[in-house]
């Protein structure tokens, strides 16, 4: 009785921590959730690469390798074929016009501030779930009336943070509230040794996907990596994460079968 009982209360938490909009939603995403009493997530998924038909928002994608295994096709959006719909239609919009996705984004994160007041946890986003825009640079917004450079300096209050395959991107002087963790993958030893270049030259952490949680387990510790390795999936909060270090992760959904060496193991 004891163990319904507790698995009731988990479920009625996360339902009341769900949070959904146009262009970001959070409370589904079950390692988002790990974080939640503190932090609470909400995520952007777009439809990834060249998916939308309009262009591409992983411009990393061939080079890495990492088209086949990624994580679009995993979750929720295997089992829903609306999930994917929706996906492709959100991205199509951000292409047709910027401007106009840029006044939802705002007005949807403005809501989610609201929503985790009331939830009493602090608000963080990742705006590329399943995409890698460079959201510093060319993504103006206007909040409240007043115009700002990116969608951070809008909500200097809110945490944001993501993955990246842009190794270019560790080289910029980011804002203070956005963190980001490169991409690793074997799968392209050119575009590896970029990534592990970009991480010793700037600090910057960086995400390895192995192909099992015991393997992934097993190189904690180790000293034989080109970073020290920790445990990626306790949470998703990146920004908490020590600096200088692999976060490492295990493979999920299409991943789990990925021969490109993309996945390690």
């Amino acid at each position: 009785m004891k163990a319904k009982k507790d698995t009731a209360d988990r479920l009625a938490k996360a339902a009341l921590k769900e949070f959904k909009s146009r262009t970001i939603a959070a409370g589904s995403n079950a390692k988002t959730i790990k974080g939640d009493d503190t932090f609470q997530t909400a995520i952007m998924y777009l439809a990834p690469h060249m998916a939308s038909g309009m262009g591409n928002v992983c411009p990393m994608a061939e080079m890495a390798k990492c088209i086949n295994p990624c994580l679009y096709g995993s979750g929720r959006a295997a089992l829903f074929a609306s999930i994917p719909k929706a996906r492709v239609a959100k991205t199509q919009r951000y292409f047709q016009d910027r401007t106009a996705f840029m006044t939802e984004l705002v007005r949807d994160i403005g809501n989610f501030v609201r929503h985790c007041a009331k939830a009493g946890t602090k608000p963080a986003v990742r705006l590329n779930g399943t995409s890698d825009i460079q959201w510093e640079i060319a993504h103006p917004c206007a909040r409240n009336g007043v115009e700002f450079a990116s969608i951070f300096e809008a909500f200097p209050d809110v945490v944001f943070y993501d993955y990246s395959k842009i190794a270019k991107r560790a080289y910029r002087a980011l804002p203070s509230n956005y963190s980001l963790t490169l991409s690793w993958s074997g799968a392209n030893p050119v575009f590896a040794a970029g990534i592990e270049k970009a991480a010793r030259e700037t600090g910057c952490n960086v995400a390895v996907v192995y192909r099992s949680k015991a393997l992934r387990n097993s190189m904690i510790g180790r000293t034989d990596t080109f970073l020290p390795v920790v445990d990626g999936d306790e949470t998703d909060m990146r920004f908490l994460d020590p600096k200088g270090v692999i976060v490492g992760l295990y493979a999920k959904g299409p991943a789990k079968k990925d021969a490109s060496g993309f996945v390690v193991g």
